[in-house]
């Protein structure tokens, strides 16, 4: 779930810059740590100093000492928290970074789906190579969004949105947000739409983002995503179409409708997004 503010905020909570990696453990479930096994992904982080951190799309990358860089994917259900002290495992626990401040890094996945990879400097820039431009690079300016948009005619406006190709970080919960607020169906093919939609959809992408970091993200009624040591995102309440089926538009008042998407659900307002 967690996706672009989620990781975001996850990113700004931690406090790992300049700290070396003391010890590696707590990895009871190897695919985490695959290709690698679990004693070459420890070997490579032992001793290693953390240089920076950043987000690109929904990674999260430590660079750390020697132009190595630790990936980190959150996938479905993973949070990534910084603790203080030397916590124990629990049962959701998939690995466990010893630093040299006390603090550790704690990797809490209960469905098993997060990945942690250990980059070489080129499959560092491959990665990076294979995402498409951040949101707000490109959103800002109209003319290079809407050119980027126009290049796809056939594709229906939210699985291009969630295509990590076409666009790094927006996943299922903002691409029904951003829909909503420039009322276009999520079905919709990206030839149907005008030049004033086109602008509209990235002016209402750059804001439900901007607003859900502010917010630090969305806490689910799971609780999957935390940050930090352990603080739950805001922007749940405010939340306009997604997970609210039959609740009413908060701009009509029409029933929200959920529709399945990509082995997921979509939400929207069949009133305020009709599809042509």
């Amino acid at each position: 779930m967690p996706e672009l503010p989620e990781v975001e905020t996850t990113l700004r909570a931690l406090d790992v810059a300049g700290r070396t990696v003391l010890a590696v453990r707590g990895i009871d479930y190897p695919p985490t740590v695959a290709p690698a096994s679990p004693e070459t992904f420890a070997r490579a982080l032992l001793q290693r100093r953390i240089l920076t951190v950043q987000r690109r799309g929904k990674y999260l990358l430590l660079h750390l000492e020697g132009e190595a860089v630790l990936a980190v994917h959150l996938r479905m259900s993973g949070r990534l928290l910084q603790l203080r002290g030397r916590p124990e495992p629990d049962r959701h626990t998939r690995l466990i970074l010893d630093l040299d401040d006390a603090s550790s890094l704690v990797l809490r996945d209960p469905r098993k789906f997060a990945r942690v990879r250990v980059l070489s400097r080129q499959e560092y820039l491959g990665l990076d190579a294979a995402l498409g431009p951040e949101p707000f690079s490109v959103c800002r300016d109209a003319a290079a969004w809407q050119a980027r948009l126009f290049r796809h005619p056939r594709s229906r406006l939210k699985a291009l949105l969630m295509d990590q190709r076409f666009l790094a970080g927006v996943g299922n919960i903002y691409a029904d947000e951003a829909l909503h607020r420039a009322c276009l169906h999520p079905l919709r093919p990206v030839s149907s739409l005008s030049a004033d939609e086109a602008v509209r959809l990235g002016e209402a992408l750059l804001e439900v983002l901007e607003e859900a970091i502010a917010a630090e993200g969305t806490t689910l009624a799971d609780g999957a995503y935390r940050f930090g040591e352990g603080r739950t995102g805001n922007f749940h309440p405010m939340l306009r179409v997604y997970g609210r089926e039959g609740k009413p538009c908060l701009r009509c008042g029409t029933p929200i409708v959920r529709i399945p998407f990509a082995a997921r659900s979509s939400y929207y307002c069949p009133v305020c997004q009709p599809l042509p």
